[in-house]
């Protein structure tokens, strides 16, 4: 389990999950299961632990603890499974988004610019679309859409027009075939942070991240206890601010919604002003706690 993902702000994230030895918890990235062990440590005999994960290779990791349910699903049905677990509500809940450090160095599941594979990039093994797929099945406009939006890439509408052309004398099947098709729109000294912007890109489609965030996020309004805990770390901007918008305001976008006698229609109170970041001391030993945001709300 340790050499599968350290987890980040494991500390940060027990203490602002408030755990009570007999309530019900959520673990809805259990990945390694090093935030769910620390969870479990928190426990009584009646304490519950519900773990989500939709990536088949994190079932290795499973805790053998008859107060541990495993749910091998993506986190967007976590209404769903509670219910179905009879364990709604619940009182807390953490979610650590994106990509685990394992699966960054399974060098044939094609998330990393490290490495030469097929271009796959799916959290869920068992699902259709592939990174592969997008890149030499989508439209123009639609990869313009995906590198603007999701990558935030500046030159997105040239990007695409490179891709669209180059597949036109061969498929675009591994990592390399893909570097070397959009090579001269990469600007130079800035190869790898563009990489992982196109890489991110392809990734948030292939799992429908944002839209599986929305529909999580949504969701745990409607699971916690009044009172109850979300916990959620992300590692950009994308994904920060969705977080940051619904605690905030109970939806993504636009101002808060007021009732008949002008109190504000949202579903959490924030508990930490801003985002917690991790400590340098941190960041020297996992690279990845860089670039990691925590924010914390409470139940009305």
């Amino acid at each position: 389990m340790s050499n599968y993902h350290t987890p980040v702000m494991l500390k940060e994230c027990i203490e602002a999950l408030d755990i009570r030895p007999d309530g019900t918890y959520v673990d809805v990235t259990f990945g390694g299961g090093g935030h769910s062990r620390e969870i479990m440590k928190h426990l009584g005999k009646d304490g519950v632990l519900l773990a989500f994960d939709q990536d088949a290779d994190a079932q290795q990791n499973v805790i053998a603890d008859d107060r541990f349910v495993f749910v091998d699903q993506n986190f967007r049905y976590l209404k769903n499974f509670a219910r179905l677990h009879g364990a709604m509500p619940v009182d807390g809940i953490l979610a650590d988004l994106g990509v685990s450090s394992y699966q960054f160095d399974q060098a044939e599941r094609g998330f990393s610019i490290r490495f030469d594979a097929e271009l796959d990039m799916r959290m869920n093994q068992s699902s259709d679309l592939t990174a592969k797929e997008i890149v030499n099945n989508y439209t123009e406009a639609e990869l313009h859409r995906i590198f603007g939006i999701y990558g935030e890439i500046q030159n997105a509408k040239s990007l695409a027009n490179t891709i669209v052309t180059a597949r036109l004398n061969a498929p675009i099947i591994t990592i390399a075939d893909l570097k070397n098709a959009i090579s001269a729109r990469i600007p130079k000294g800035k190869e790898n942070k563009y990489l992982a912007q196109v890489f991110q890109a392809l990734r948030i489609e292939v799992n429908q991240e944002l839209e599986a965030l929305k529909d999580f996020l949504v969701q745990s309004a409607e699971v916690l206890v009044s009172g109850g805990r979300l916990v959620v770390m992300s590692y950009h901007s994308l994904e920060d601010r969705l977080v940051k918008n619904f605690i905030a305001k109970g939806k993504f976008s636009g101002e808060v919604e007021k009732d008949f006698f002008g109190n504000d229609q949202k579903p959490f109170d924030v508990v930490s002003r801003g985002a917690i970041t991790a400590s340098a001391e941190e960041i020297e030993k996992n690279n990845r706690a860089r670039s990691a945001k925590l924010r914390i709300a409470v139940k009305k």
